[in-house]
């Protein structure tokens, strides 16, 4: 299985799907079901918002520092990913 969004390369008729890969698609306009969209969320409230770049270079090069501060905390990325009601029932 393979979760989604409807991005237009992800629901275009053209993309080939492998048999044995299924296509689960989140709902439209719900980024907050969207893990990607928690993770880019946090990085530019926490550093990458408020700044001014003046180059191309600067802004990867920023969001690349973000990145490896993210990765260094794996507990943050967990809390990131859970949320209360998606683990109903579950221990």
């Amino acid at each position: 299985m393979l979760l989604l969004d409807r991005a237009g390369w992800h629901t275009t008729g053209m993309l080939t799907v492998p048999k044995n890969v299924t296509l689960i698609f989140l709902p439209s306009r719900s980024p907050e079901l969207n893990p990607v969209e928690q993770i880019w969320q946090y990085l530019r409230s926490n550093w990458l918002s408020n700044r001014v770049f003046e180059t191309y270079t600067d802004i990867v090069d920023a969001a690349c520092d973000a990145w490896r501060r993210l990765v260094d905390s794996p507990d943050v990325i967990t809390s990131i990913g859970m949320r209360d009601w998606a683990h109903i029932g579950q221990k």
